[in-house]
């Protein structure tokens, strides 16, 4: 008899811990759905820019048998490290100039010469 009542005694505490493991359950799954709502929400924006990116890729070019880029990647980045090493040659010409620049073309390419340029304000040092 002492078997059937401890069986039955251990029945019941089984019931109750199952009924309590599939409310836990229950919770556990509607945060997760919570959660990946959320994550689907904030992945948007980023998927968005990179769809932008990938919209407006730049074309590359070959000119004097090398390739070019005819439209520079653009970025928030403000740092002068993420330009492409032409522009950087370009800013350190400037930057060593006394006063505007103007290109000129010699026979065997281009040149950067500093000129007094009033239609080239924009390249005064800063």
């Amino acid at each position: 008899m002492q078997q059937r009542q401890w069986i039955t005694t251990r029945r019941s505490e089984l019931d109750a811990l199952a009924e309590e493991l599939a409310k836990q359950l229950q919770e556990v799954q509607a945060e997760r759905d919570e959660l990946a709502v959320a994550e689907r929400v904030l992945n948007r924006p980023a998927e968005q820019v990179q769809a932008d990116a990938g919209a407006v890729a730049p074309v590359s070019a070959k000119t004097a048998g090398r390739a070019v880029l005819l439209i520079p990647h653009r970025s928030d980045a403000a740092d002068e490290d993420a330009l492409p090493g032409d522009y950087r040659k370009i800013l350190a010409i400037v930057r060593e100039a006394d006063g505007p620049v103007q290109v000129r073309a010699w026979a065997s390419g281009w040149a950067w010469t500093p000129r007094c340029a009033a239609s080239w304000n924009i390249c005064r040092r800063r």
